[in-house]
């Protein structure tokens, strides 16, 4: 399973730093829902990374699938997270609350 980053340059570059391969700059609301949607394509990718202010530009149908999706996992960095908590995101992926 890989991590794919979608955002803008500056958000991405951090990650593509760190050594995460699957880094998509969108710059405008087209590219991003173009990049997000090649991402859900990829069945390598087990993690969606998006940063919180752009789950705001994407349309709402798409943003509903993300906030359900299981796999892959999409985290929200910064801002509102779409409504789940990471504890929540975490028990959707992996089945188990790990908190307990």
């Amino acid at each position: 399973m890989e991590i794919a980053v979608v955002g803008t340059g500056e958000f991405i570059l951090g990650f593509r730093l760190a050594g995460v391969r699957k880094t998509y700059a969108a710059e405008t609301d087209e590219r991003l829902v173009e990049h997000i949607n090649q991402v859900l394509d990829d069945k390598d990718v087990g993690i969606l990374v998006l940063k919180g202010s752009d789950m705001e530009r994407i349309p709402l149908r798409l943003r509903t699938s993300l906030e359900n999706s299981v796999k892959p996992t999409v985290i929200a960095i910064g801002g509102d997270e779409g409504g789940l908590s990471m504890r929540e995101r975490i028990k959707r992926s992996v089945g188990v609350d790990l908190w307990k």
